[in-house]
Parts: C-alpha cells; structure tokens; sequence
C-alpha cells in the first residue's frame, strides 16, 4: 500500500477513547501518510474528562465536535464520527481516513470506507479487538508512537521494548512472513530487496500490518538481524535478505541429489554378500 505525502487525509479522534498525551507522536506518524486536510475530535467537551484534550486541540488545529451523552452508558461519540466519515467520503476529496480509537464499534465503518476504496489507517491500543485491526489497511499501536519518557496506559513495560531472539523465533507467524516475502522476491542465489520483502509482507498481513515497531525495533532490518535466521547484506543502496534455512539444504544437496538418493546409489554400487 503506497503513502504519498501528497495523499488528503481526514483524522477523526474518538476523544473519549484516547489519552491526549498521544496527540504530538500522532499527528507525527500520521504526516508519514499524508497530509491531515481535516482534524476532528469527538466527545462531551463539558465534562471534565476531556479537559487534556483541551490543551492539545489548539496546538494541533484539531477541531472538537461536541456530543452530549444523553443516555448513560451509551457511547454517542461512535454515531457521530461515524456520520461524519460518512459525510466527508461522498465528498470525494480524501485519499484516506485515520480513525483514532480502540472501540470495535468502528469495525463497520472501516470496512466501508474501504469499499469505497479510499485508505484506512487505524490507531488503538494493543487491546484493539481483531475485528477493527483486521478491517483497516493499517493499523498503529499507539504505544509504539510514545516517547520513552511516556508510559502507556493498561500497557506493560515489556509491551515496546525490544524482544529477544528466543521470543522472536517463537513468533511462527512473524518468522513465516520474512519467510515468505524473501521466497517471493529473491533472485537465483536466494537474495531478495529488502525493500521487495517488505513490501511482499505489507499485501500479506492486513490490520495490523508488519511494523517492526511492534517488536521493539524501528526499522526491519534490525528486526531481521535480530531474529538471526537470515543473512544480511548491504550492497551499494540496497540492503539484501537471504534465508538460512535453505542454505543448509543446498550443502545436504551440493551433488544434486538428496540424502535419500545417495543412500540408494551407495547401496547399489556395493557388492552383494555371498552366502
């Protein structure tokens, strides 16, 4: 999925969902997809809950829109961002929506928007339930965008920092997809594009997507050295992946035939024993 920095994006907050304390490492991530046309957030802004976001709706240009809860228990932010994002879609001017918020209630609307084929960007909580992650094109954890000064709430320490190589290979469907995107992209001698891999990996895992962040580590490589099953080479401005699973199987095979077959043809080249 392609981000343009000339790409219009509409950013709706669900305000009552979100610390404030995020706003300056959002609005940051965000400007890596594009450029936020419209900024909004949703919640009650005469109570006292919302009086963080205050401080940080001017600083960021971000528009409130209230609504009032007129039932408790009953969360009216959701119908108003959700008829908002409706609104703003049939206007055709955006290439892209961020909606800022861990409630499944958005699930449908990502979907939708999606059909509609414009890009979702969701960010949440690791707590997020699959069905919102899984419905947008890309999904951010917000903790991953804290500063190390910042601690995230109802996130454990170990959450954003770096995880080990034991913990990494245990991780089957993290060592599957740099798997799967080097067998995909590599060259003859088995080296791949980093920049293909990655790429290969971003079609494969929807939601969530592949974010090195999510593991502790900015940038893929480092991820991918850190895991130690692959080779890394840097050649000239790329950077090179190779597996080294396969890399024991060619030396088992150097002759061009398998163990098996050797096996056999040992066999077959011995003398019979006389009887």
């Amino acid at each position: 999925m392609p981000d343009s920095p000339d790409a219009k994006l509409a950013v709706l907050i669900d305000a009552d969902n979100v610390q404030p304390g995020i706003a300056d490492d959002l609005l940051a991530e965000i400007a890596k997809y594009g450029v936020a046309s419209v900024k909004r957030a949703y919640g009650d802004w005469t109570s006292d809950r919302l009086k963080g976001w205050k401080a940080a709706l001017p600083k960021h240009a971000i528009r409130p829109v209230q609504q009032f809860a007129n039932t408790a228990g009953k969360n009216a932010t959701d119908s108003a961002m959700i008829i908002d994002a409706m609104d703003l879609l049939y206007t055709s001017r955006f290439d892209g929506f961020c909606i800022v918020s861990s409630d499944s209630d958005f699930t449908g609307l990502a979907s939708r928007l999606r059909e509609a084929a414009v890009t979702v960007y969701g960010f949440g909580e690791r707590k997020t339930p699959e069905s919102l992650r899984a419905a947008c094109d890309r999904f951010i954890f917000l903790d991953v965008l804290r500063t190390p000064s910042e601690p995230a709430p109802d996130e454990s320490p170990s959450s954003v920092g770096r995880m080990p190589m034991k913990e990494l290979r245990s991780d089957n469907r993290l060592v599957a997809l740099i798997r799967g995107g080097i067998a995909a992209e590599s060259d003859d001698d088995g080296w791949a594009n980093l920049s293909s891999v990655r790429n290969h990996i971003g079609k494969q895992a929807t939601g969530t997507d592949f974010d090195p962040r999510n593991w502790g580590y900015g940038k893929l490589v480092e991820l991918v050295n850190a895991i130690g099953l692959f080779e890394v080479r840097h050649d000239a401005q790329k950077v090179l992946l190779r597996d080294q699973k396969p890399v024991s199987t060619a030396k088992a095979t150097a002759s061009g035939r398998s163990a098996p077959a050797k096996k056999a043809a040992a066999t077959r080249k011995s003398p019979a024993k006389k009887s």
